[in-house]
């Protein structure tokens, strides 16, 4: 029986996960750097150790000061969250060699899903269509640009450890190959310490789409339907919904059987998501797994009536899913679009400060995830997300409706954040047609004059 959880993690996904344990009536331990004595989920928590100072590599990056604080405290689990360590293969190990539960799946399948090369080929061994593309690392210029030119051009370079865009590069033709191919090792290098880049084929205006995947310990594997990221700004999300208005049923069903099948070659266990880049004509391709519970899970949460950190918890203490494929049933439309402490007219900077007044929107159809409140302090070391915005209704039509209206009673002064924009993004004709591509950002920047647009959806403070 899990009876306690330490929370390896901070902000809003933090406090998501104590509310989840309260309501199991398992106790929390929060851990935070100095710079978070004062956040939601160090004051809801059970109780709380602060394990070092505000710097991610000093605090929340540091294996060892989390493990030492679960045994202090007589842990039976600890959840990660997502980012940090939530993926770290060695952290996982340092857990299950303590006898503490890690609430995701064995640090043999996370090492494994991790190296995108190595999660490729096992999407191909499972009969998962994946992007042609080289076999694994690619460590010379030289052997990389023959294989570039046997995929042809455009060719994406990806770190193997990538995430977030880091260590993806784009070239479209030879000459831009030797530059790219370059460039893109050292920001691995510099961002994950692995240099190590493989290659795809660039797909043109394709639809980014994940699915939700929850497996059990006794090998029952389910999908939770989709989730449409293709609104993005240099590979990072902004806006997701669920479910797809790109898909038809019978896409929606071959590539949630794909799902499933990449989910067991691994024989993988709790909750994961299976990302797809789906081109023009429908056909689709598996690019990676993540490990771990993702940002935009509460639109699944919303569309299927589905506790997503509960079930993880459920499912790491042993017990079956209580879920079937055939209760999985969708009827109602969930979009969340990401608040981000960012100025949209200074190419989205982060912009750090203290919130002055901060009112979030309420009403039927809302759901407000965030860590944030009047007078937080929000620390510049971190992820620019200060919280989620998530509406939902009977039709995408009603969800947009909400989300427009939702945006515009949301106010958040003392510091710029991205609401103007997502409000500016709810009234757009390419959006609202669902028809955006992962290059909608780009081309809705270019065609809007920035200034005006802000402005004008700017909420009265």
């Amino acid at each position: 029986m899990i009876n306690k959880i330490l929370i390896a993690n901070r902000g809003e996904i933090a406090l998501r996960v104590v509310r989840a344990c309260r309501e199991l009536g398992i106790k929390t331990l929060a851990v935070y750097s100095e710079a978070d004595e004062q956040s939601l989920h160090v004051q809801l928590a059970d109780e709380a150790i602060c394990i070092g100072p505000p710097q991610p590599g000093e605090s929340y990056l540091k294996p060892d000061r989390i493990i030492s604080a679960a045994e202090i405290s007589d842990v039976d689990a600890i959840h990660p969250g997502y980012g940090f360590l939530s993926e770290k293969a060695d952290f996982v190990e340092q857990c299950e060699s303590c006898n503490i539960n890690f609430i995701g799946p064995s640090s043999s399948v996370i090492r494994r899903m991790g190296d995108k090369a190595l999660a490729i080929e096992t999407a191909r061994e499972a009969g998962v269509p994946v992007v042609p593309g080289s076999d694994g690392v690619v460590d010379t210029v030289e052997e990389a640009t023959k294989i570039a030119e046997q995929i042809g051009y455009p060719v994406l370079i990806k770190a193997v450890s990538g995430g977030g865009g880091k260590g993806m590069r784009v070239a479209h033709n030879g000459v831009a190959f030797q530059k790219e191919f370059g460039v893109a090792k050292a920001e691995a290098e510099k961002a994950f310490n692995d240099g190590s880049v493989y290659l795809e084929k660039f797909i043109n205006n394709p639809r980014h789409i994940e699915f939700q995947i929850l497996a059990d310990s006794q090998g029952t594997v389910i999908h939770l339907g989709e989730r449409d990221c293709s609104v993005q700004r240099r590979h990072q999300k902004l806006i997701e919904e669920a479910p797809s208005p790109f898909l038809t049923e019978e896409l929606r069903q071959k590539m949630g059987k794909a799902a499933i099948r990449a989910a067991e070659a691994v024989s993988y266990e709790n909750a994961g998501t299976i990302e797809f880049l789906v081109d023009e004509g429908g056909n689709f391709y598996f690019i990676e797994m993540n490990t771990r519970i993702q940002v935009e899970h509460p639109v699944t949460e919303e569309v299927t009536d589905t506790d997503l950190i509960k079930e993880q918890i459920r499912i790491t203490d042993g017990q079956p899913l209580r879920l079937r494929q055939e209760d999985i049933v969708i009827n109602r439309h969930a979009i969340e679009c990401r608040i981000n402490a960012e100025d949209p007219l200074r190419n989205f900077a982060p912009c750090p400060g203290t919130i002055d007044l901060y009112y979030p929107p309420g009403g039927h159809g809302i759901r407000v995830d965030s860590h944030a409140y009047g007078g937080y302090q929000i620390p510049p070391y971190y992820d620019s997300m200060i919280g989620k915005l998530i509406t939902y209704g009977r039709s995408r039509e009603i969800a947009m409706d909400r989300m427009y209206r939702a945006l515009g009673e949301f106010i958040i002064s003392g510091i710029k954040t991205t609401i103007p924009f997502s409000k500016a993004i709810m009234q757009d004709p390419v959006f609202r047609s669902g028809k955006a591509t992962t290059k909608f950002v780009e081309e809705f920047v270019k065609r809007s004059n920035m200034d005006t647009l802000i402005q004008s959806n700017h909420n009265l403070e």
